[in-house]
C-alpha cells in the first residue's frame, strides 16, 4: 500500500489539470489536496454504485479524458504518447464491442459501472501499470497477427462490392430522377 501512497502523491505533486483543479479548491477551502482527491474518489465511487446515470458518468471518465489526452499527443512532436492512446482507443473500441453484446446482461450486476470505471482507468494508466498496452500486448496482437491476413481478405472483397454496389446504383440513376430544384 505504500507504493500506491507514493505513487499518489507524486501524482498530485505534477502538474495537470486535476491537480490545478485541485490546487484551485485548496486554496479556498484549506483542505490538502489528497484529502480532496480522496472525497472526490469516494463520491465518483459511491454515485457509480447507487446514483442514476451511472453508465453515463462511467462512459465520460472513459472519453473525456483520453480524448483530450489524445488531442494532446497529436500536437506533440513525439511519437511515443501517440502509440500509448492509439492502443487505448483499439482496447476501448474492442470493450465497446463486447459490451454491446454483453451489456443487457452485465448492467444487472451490482457493482457492473464500478468495475467498468476501474478498468477503463486501468487501461488508460501511466506506465507500467498502463492496461491498454498490456492487453495490446498480450490479447489484440498476438491475435491481429494470426489472423490478419484473412481480415484483410475480407476487408478487401468487402469493399470491392461496396465499390461494385455504388456503381451500379449510379450507373442506373437516369438524370430525371435526380434531385432538381423545385420551381417557385
Amino acid at each position: 500500500m505504500d507504493g500506491l501512497s507514493q505513487r499518489v502523491e507524486r501524482f498530485l505533486e505534477q502538474r495537470n489539470l486535476v491537480t490545478d483543479v485541485l490546487g484551485a479548491l485548496e486554496a479556498k477551502t484549506g483542505l490538502e489536496k489528497r484529502y480532496l482527491a480522496a472525497g472526490a474518489i469516494t463520491l465518483l465511487s459511491l454515485y457509480l454504485l447507487f446514483g442514476y446515470g451511472a453508465s453515463l458518468l462511467c462512459n465520460l471518465i472513459g472519453f473525456v479524458y483520453p480524448a483530450y489526452a489524445s488531442i494532446k499527443a497529436i500536437e506533440s512532436p513525439s511519437k511515443d504518447d501517440d502509440t500509448v492512446w492509439l492502443t487505448y482507443w483499439v482496447v476501448y473500441a474492442l470493450f465497446g464491442l463486447a459490451e454491446f453484446f454483453s451489456d443487457l446482461l452485465l448492467s444487472w450486476f451490482p457493482f457492473y459501472y464500478v468495475g467498468k470505471c476501474a478498468f477503463l482507468l486501468f487501461c488508460m494508466a501511466p506506465r507500467p501499470w498502463n492496461g491498454a498496452l498490456m492487453l495490446y500486448q498480450r490479447v489484440v496482437r498476438p491475435l491481429f497477427l494470426r489472423h490478419h491476413g484473412a481480415v484483410d481478405r475480407i476487408m478487401n472483397n468487402l469493399s470491392g462490392r461496396a465499390l461494385d454496389a455504388a456503381a451500379g446504383i449510379t450507373r442506373n440513376v437516369k438524370p430525371s430522377q435526380t434531385l432538381q430544384p423545385k420551381d417557385k
